[in-house]
C-alpha cells in the first residue's frame, strides 16, 4: 500500500511576509511624497536644483549614521519592540513635515523621519530570517523589496492627486494617516516565531528545519560583534556591492517625477503616471527573477553561490542602460530606458537583502543589515546631492546618469571580488574577536 502524503505545511509565515511587506511600502509611502511635491515646494521657498537635494537628503543623513546602532540594538532588543517605536514615530514625523513653516523646519522634520526610519529595513530583513527557511529566503525577501518599488506604482499617483488638488502638505497628512493604521496591524499581528500563538508546531519545525536564524541575542558584546564583523571581506563585499545599487535606487527615487517635469514640461500628474512605470517594471522583475526564480533555480540543485551572484551581477549591470536616458529627448523612451535600468536592479535587489541572514554568524543578523545598509543609504545623502549639483551646474540629467552607471561598475567589480562563498560566516569568540565555529 502506497504511503499516504504529507499534508501541507501551514503558511501562517507568508501572512507575516506580506505584513513585513506592507510596512516596507508604507514607510516609503513617507520618503517618496517629497519628490513628488518638488515642484510645489521648490516654488514655495524658492528652492533651486541644488537646494533641493539638500533638502531631499536630510532624511538620509540620520537614517545611514543609524544603521550600524540600529542594527546592534536589533540584535540585542529583537525585532517586535523595535518595529513598533519606529512605526509609531514615523507616523509623526510624517504629521510635523505636513505642518513645518519653512525649508529648515521641512529639513528638521525628514531629519526626525530619518531617525524614525532607521530600523526598518534591519528588522525585516531580521524577521524575514526568524521566519522562513533558506529555501523560501528570496521569495521572501523580494516581497519587502518589491513592496519598495510597488510604493511608488501607487504611492506617486495617489501622493500626486493630494497634491495636485490639495497642495503638497495634504500629500504628506496622507501619508501620515496610512502609516497610523500600519503601526496598528503591526502592534496587533507581528511575534517572532516562538511567540506566535497562531503559529503551529509543524509550521515552526518546518522553518527551524529548513535553516531559519535562531532567534536570541548574540553570546558576545555588540562592540565586539561589530569589530568582527568589519574585518571580513565577505561584509565588505556585500556592502560595497549593494551601495553601488544604493546610489542608482536614491537617484531615481528623489528625482525621477522631477525629471520628468524638468525635461518634458510635464504637470505634477501627468509625470507622476510616467514614473510609475520603471516602479511597475521594478516591482514584477523583483518578484519574478529576485525571487521565485532564485529559490527555484537553488532547488533544482544549482549552486546557491552562483546563483546569487549571477542575478545580482546580471541585474546590476542591466541598471547601466540609464544610460540610454542620456540619448534621448523622448520621455517614452527616457521612459523605457529608465525601466530596464529598475527593473534589472529590482531583480538584483532580493539577493542583497537576503544575504544578511545568509552570511551573518549567529546573533549577527541586524548587525550585517545594518552595515550594508549604512553603504546603501549614505549612497541616498550622496545620489540627491550630487545629481542636484550636476543639474544646477550643467542644466542637465545627463551627466548625472553617467555617474550613476560608473558607480554601478564599482560596485560590481567589489561585489565578484570579496563576497566569496554564499555561507554563514563563523561567530566571533567572546573577548578576543576571533571566529569560532
Amino acid at each position: 500500500m502506497a504511503p499516504l502524503p504529507e499534508p501541507p505545511v501551514p503558511r501562517r509565515r507568508w501572512g507575516i511576509g506580506v505584513l513585513l511587506g506592507a510596512g516596507v511600502m508604507v514607510s516609503f509611502f513617507d520618503r517618496i511624497n517629497l519628490s513628488v511635491a518638488a515642484p510645489q515646494i521648490q516654488r514655495d521657498f524658492g528652492l533651486d536644483a541644488l537646494g533641493f537635494g539638500i533638502l531631499s537628503s536630510a532624511f538620509y543623513w540620520p537614517y545611514a549614521v543609524l544603521q550600524i546602532p540600529i542594527g546592534l540594538v536589533v540584535d540585542r532588543v529583537g525585532v517586535t519592540w523595535v518595529g513598533r517605536l519606529g512605526a509609531l514615530l514615523w507616523t509623526l514625523a510624517s504629521a510635523v513635515t505636513a505642518v513645518a513653516r519653512g525649508s529648515w523646519a521641512v529639513i528638521a522634520a525628514r531629519g526626525i523621519l530619518g531617525v524614525a526610519e532607521a530600523p526598518s529595513f534591519p528588522t525585516v530583513s531580521k524577521a524575514t530570517g526568524h521566519w522562513f527557511p533558506r529555501n523560501e529566503r528570496a521569495r521572501a525577501t523580494a516581497i519587502f523589496d518589491a513592496s519598495a518599488k510597488f510604493s511608488n506604482v501607487i504611492g506617486v499617483p495617489l501622493i500626486a492627486v493630494a497634491v495636485d488638488r490639495l497642495g503638497w502638505r495634504w500629500g504628506f497628512a496622507l501619508t501620515s494617516a496610512i502609516s497610523l493604521a500600519y503601526f496598528a496591524a503591526f502592534w496587533t499581528l507581528y511575534r517572532d516565531p516562538s511567540a506566535d500563538s497562531r503559529l503551529s508546531a509543524e509550521e515552526h519545525a518546518y522553518i527551524v528545519r529548513g535553516g531559519a536564524v535562531p532567534e536570541g541575542a548574540p553570546n558576545t558584546t555588540s562592540w565586539q560583534m561589530l569589530g568582527y564583523l568589519l574585518r571580513q571581506p565577505k561584509v565588505w563585499g556585500l556592502a560595497l556591492g549593494f551601495g553601488a545599487y544604493g546610489y542608482s535606487f536614491y537617484l531615481f527615487l528623489t528625482w525621477l517625477p522631477d525629471y520628468l517635469v524638468r525635461t518634458s514640461g510635464m504637470s505634477v500628474l501627468k509625470s507622476a503616471g510616467y514614473a510609475a512605470v520603471p516602479w511597475a517594471v521594478a516591482t514584477l522583475t523583483d518578484l519574478a527573477v529576485g525571487g521565485w526564480l532564485i529559490d527555484t533555480l537553488i532547488a533544482s540543485g544549482r549552486s546557491e553561490t552562483r546563483v546569487r551572484k549571477t542575478v545580482f551581477v546580471s541585474g546590476m549591470l542591466l541598471g547601466m542602460a540609464v544610460v540610454g536616458a542620456t540619448r534621448t529627448a523622448n520621455p517614452a523612451w527616457a521612459t523605457f530606458w529608465i525601466s530596464v535600468s529598475l527593473g534589472g536592479l529590482a531583480a538584483a535587489a532580493p539577493v542583497g537583502w537576503s544575504l544578511p541572514s545568509l552570511i551573518a554568524p549567529k546573533g549577527g543578523v541586524g548587525a550585517v543589515g545594518g552595515i550594508m545598509n549604512f553603504a546603501v543609504n549614505a549612497m541616498g545623502i550622496a545620489a540627491p546631492i550630487v545629481t542636484g549639483w550636476i543639474v544646477t551646474t550643467t542644466h542637465s540629467f545627463a551627466n548625472a546618469f553617467l555617474t550613476a552607471a560608473a558607480i554601478l561598475v564599482l560596485g560590481v567589480a567589489a561585489f565578484l571580488v570579496l563576497l566569496g562563498k554564499v555561507e554563514n560566516l563563523p561567530g566571533p569568540a567572546a573577548g578576543d574577536g576571533t571566529a569560532v565555529t
